[in-house]
């Protein structure tokens, strides 16, 4: 699993110009499944987005974590995380998980984010052409791997 973190003051997805999910203070995660993935990343993945210490404390040290700011997750899932550009100009996204093994996970891991003390979990719709807004705050952005997470 790929996840794209952004810390936020607010973030929300609309589908249809209807809002989905929204929350203040927290991570906007992007998600990203490979044909690879089971509910060993999610798990591996959920546990270290819940315990990132990223948000500031009194001495302006980024030190404190998602529950320590009560903070929320906003998960957008995107495919094209996996998307490879190696070759010509139009990507390949042989290596993303096909909708009926992907959205499973994508679930799993939002419940994962959850068990794991994340107050607030918000949803995009699976699959659907979401509009996300997002107000950046840092910027701080990480880009998390679970290939790299179990090779250490």
């Amino acid at each position: 699993m790929r996840a794209v973190v952004q810390r936020v003051s607010s973030a929300c997805v609309k589908v249809d110009n209807n809002t989905t999910g929204e929350i203040g203070d927290g991570f906007l995660v992007l998600l990203g499944v490979s044909y690879e993935d089971t509910e060993k990343q999610a798990d591996i993945l959920a546990s270290k987005i819940a315990g990132l210490r990223v948000f500031t404390d009194e001495n302006d040290k980024m030190n404190l974590s998602l529950q320590s700011v009560n903070g929320g997750v906003l998960v957008i899932s995107n495919f094209t995380l996996y998307g490879d550009c190696s070759h010509g100009k139009r990507p390949s996204f042989i290596n993303a998980a096909r909708p009926e093994k992907a959205e499973p996970l994508y679930e799993y891991f939002c419940k994962k984010l959850e068990e794991n003390g994340v107050a607030k979990v918000e949803k995009g719709i699976f699959g659907a052409d979401m509009k996300v807004s997002l107000l950046n705050d840092g910027p701080v952005t990480l880009i998390l791997d679970t290939n790299d997470m179990e090779r250490k």
